[in-house]
This record gives structure tokens, C-alpha cells and sequence, in this order.
């Protein structure tokens, strides 16, 4: 998260915390980091000061407190303290390091499908939490999420609710930002955790995207496609654009539950992530042979192709013209290919076999070659021997 220089109307100390930098801004006041006497480090939001007499303002900020004191799981920031009758009301959450989701793919751009998809799976997990502490986020965005190591956290409560109550502050003016609000959040219809659901699915859609599924205009543009044009998802991996349709579904029946989500995105991001060890195997230890090493497929095709050039270039004893000969069927066809003395071929189907008119005789032995081979030579020998004897013995 980008930290900036604290300012000079910035306030050094609040309540037990001394600030350090900035940490950001928005409509409702202004976010620092501070620690306490022990070190903990903590977000500290401050409301501006042309607001603190506000009293609209500072209902918003109480609702902001009181939805991060019922929620509980780690998908949220821990509320560490808060003073909601100061003249300038603040809280202090736990510090998450780690940028936001809006940052992180504005600067490395699109995620996997994997990342998006388990990204989802942990927000949906935290929904549940925060969804059975009768809160509803109704500003759920890429802006809203830290990644921290830990995991993603929700942050910005300003504006959560309880669950069924209505999205108008003024006559016409919906709560949250354009592009992420539901359709019943524009129409200031009651909110219920599908709302919640479909800034997810627009959020998971800008992670896969790095763009808005409704892409981009004026506010009365973003919330007219928002109500009355289906979203763009070319961009949405195929295995993440079925699931993520559902819940930017215009009505809220038609969308899946925070619980449903979580199950089928962490399937989703199982699936993906083993789809990429396969591609990205890991490198084999030298000396090491795989278990199965044998060739397939197109491998295969070649080396048969190889094994038989080679015997085909290979000039059989008795060929003319050096080229190997080969046995036709039309001219011989009861006739097994066979090796006479007066010539003709080898067949190459089959190295190491010999046949001959009575079929396939079994392969050579080598060594029993070898020893027929000594004893003929000793035979001999001896024979010579003998009948020089003889011969010597005449004379």
C-alpha cells in the first residue's frame, strides 16, 4: 500500500496512537498509519473535519465501527479501538500489509485464472462471516481488498448495513460506487448478501480483466448498463466466465450463495493450478529416468520411421545395385520372406529373427556360435596334428 507524508493539517496523535504517513483518502475522511505504545501497528481513520459536524455523516461512521465489531473471521481488518463522540470521530483497525487488488492489476495486469479464482474463493469465505453478522458491504470493490501474505481482507465498512435496508441516502442517490453496485442497490431496492455477490462477480471480472465488465463512462452511463445491459466477460478465463455470470445476474434469486461460491471457486482454483503443474512439470534429477519414458503420440510415428530408414539403407547380402531387396507379395505370396544361399533379403521387420522355408527360426545364440566355432577349430587341429604324425612317422 502506498504511504505518503503526513501533511500539515494532519494530526500527530489520536487517542493513544501516534501517525506516521498517510495511507489514503476518501469521501468520508482520511486512513494513517500509526502504532501504540507496544509498536502494533494500525490503520487509523479519521473523519474530515467539514464532516464531523455531520451528523448523517457520523451515523455512517458509527454503522462503519459497529459492523467491524460483530464480524468475526480473518477476513477482515481486527478493530483494535475507537472514539465515536470525539470532534473528530476515529477507529483503528489492525494494519494489513499488502497492496489492493485495484493496485495490484492496474500494475501487473490481469490475473490467472488460478489467482482470480482463488482470490474469489477466500472473499467468498469472508462474505459468509460477514454476511451472518447481518451486515451487508454494498461497496465491495477492487479498491476494498488488501492481499496481504495472509490472504485477502475487506476493509471499508462506511457504508455497510444491515441486511434489508435501503441504498438511498437522498431521493435518487444510491451508496457505493458505479460499475460494482447491484442493480437493486441503483433502483434503491432493499440490499441482501446478493448485492454483495454481484460486486463480486464484477470484482472477479476486473482481477480476470483488468477492466470493468461494463467498461467505462459517467456515473448515470456505469449504473444504466449496470440495470440494463448485460456485462462484458470476453476477457474472463473459460473456466471462471460461467460462474462469474451467474452472479452478475440482474435479478438477486438468479444468484448464487456466498457458500456456494466459495465451493465452487476453490474447485475452480484446484483445478487451474493443476492444470499448470502438468504444463510446467518439475525438472528431472540428473541420472534419474522417469518411471514411464516411453515415446507417444507423434514421438512414436517418428521413431518407427527412423528404425525403418535405417534398416531400409542398410544393403542386404545378395541385392543389386547396393539396394535392399525386398520380397513381393504378387510374385511369392504363399511364401514366407526367407534367406537361401544363393542370395535375396533380410526383411527388417524384425531384427534378429532369421527365417528360412520352414518359418521363423528362433534368434541366434551368440555364444553358442562362439563355442561351435572353438571346438571346429580344435577339431582341426587336432586332425592336423594327427596326420602330420602319421606322415612324419612314414618317412
Amino acid at each position: 500500500m502506498a504511504m505518503m507524508r503526513l501533511r500539515r493539517e494532519d494530526p500527530r496523535v489520536v487517542g493513544s496512537f501516534r501517525l506516521h504517513r498517510r495511507l489514503g483518502a476518501g469521501g468520508m475522511g482520511v486512513v494513517y498509519l500509526g502504532s501504540d505504545r507496544r509498536g502494533q501497528r494500525v490503520a487509523l481513520k479519521v473523519i474530515r473535519p467539514d464532516l464531523a459536524e455531520d451528523q448523517e455523516f457520523r451515523s455512517r461512521f458509527a454503522r462503519e465501527v459497529s459492523a467491524a465489531r460483530r464480524i468475526r473471521g480473518g477476513c477482515t481488518a481486527r478493530l483494535v479501538a475507537a472514539d465515536l463522540e470525539a470532534d473528530r470521530p476515529w477507529f483503528a483497525t489492525q494494519y494489513v500489509p499488502g497492496p489492493s487488488l485495484h493496485d495490484k492489476v492496474a500494475e501487473e495486469g490481469p490475473l490467472s485464472a488460478a489467482d482470480t479464482a482463488a482470490i474469489g474463493a477466500a472473499l467468498s469465505e469472508g462474505l459468509v462471516a460477514v454476511h451472518e453478522a447481518g451486515v451487508v458491504h454494498r461497496d465491495l470493490k477492487p479498491s476494498n481488498i488488501l492481499l496481504s501474505p495472509k490472504g485477502p481482507r475487506i476493509i471499508d465498512f462506511g457504508i455497510a448495513w444491515a441486511t434489508g435496508a435501503s441504498t438511498l441516502t437522498h431521493v435518487g442517490t444510491a451508496v457505493g460506487s458505479p460499475g460494482f453496485l447491484a442493480p437493486e442497490q441503483v433502483r434503491g431496492a432493499a440490499v441482501t448478501p446478493a448485492t454483495d455477490v454481484f460486486a463480486l462477480g464484477a470484482t472477479l471480472a476486473y482481477a480476470a480483466m483488468a477492466d470493468s465488465p461494463f467498461g467505462h463512462g459517467s456515473s448515470e452511463v456505469m449504473l444504466y448498463r449496470v440495470v440494463h445491459e448485460e456485462p462484458q466477460l470476453q476477457g474472463v478465463p473459460d473456466a471462471l466466465a460461467p460462474l462469474v455470470r451467474a452472479c452478475l445476474a440482474k435479478d438477486p434469486e438468479d444468484r448464487p450463495s456466498t457458500l456456494q461460491l466459495s465451493m465452487r471457486l476453490k474447485e475452480i482454483a484446484a483445478r487451474e493450478a493443476q492444470g499448470l503443474s502438468d504444463v510446467r512439470p518439475p525438472a528431472a534429477r540428473p541420472g534419474v529416468r522417469p518411471v514411464d519414458d516411453r515415446p507417444t503420440g507423434r514421438l512414436t510415428e517418428r521413431y518407427t520411421e527412423r528404425t525403418q530408414g535405417r534398416a531400409q539403407r542398410t544393403p542386404a547380402p545378395g541385392a543389386r545395385g547396393g539396394q535392399p531387396s525386398r520380397v513381393s507379395s504378387s510374385r511369392n505370396p504363399a511364401r514366407p520372406p526367407s534367406r537361401t544361399g544363393g542370395g535375396g533379403g533380410r526383411t527388417a521387420s524384425r531384427p534378429g529373427v532369421r527365417t528360412g522355408a520352414g518359418g521363423p527360426r528362433r534368434p541366434a545364440n551368440p555364444r553358442l556360435l562362439r563355442q561351435r566355432i572353438f571346438v571346429f577349430v580344435v577339431v582341426t587341429l587336432i586332425v592336423l596334428l594327427g596326420i602330420a604324425a602319421a606322415q612324419g612317422l612314414q618317412g
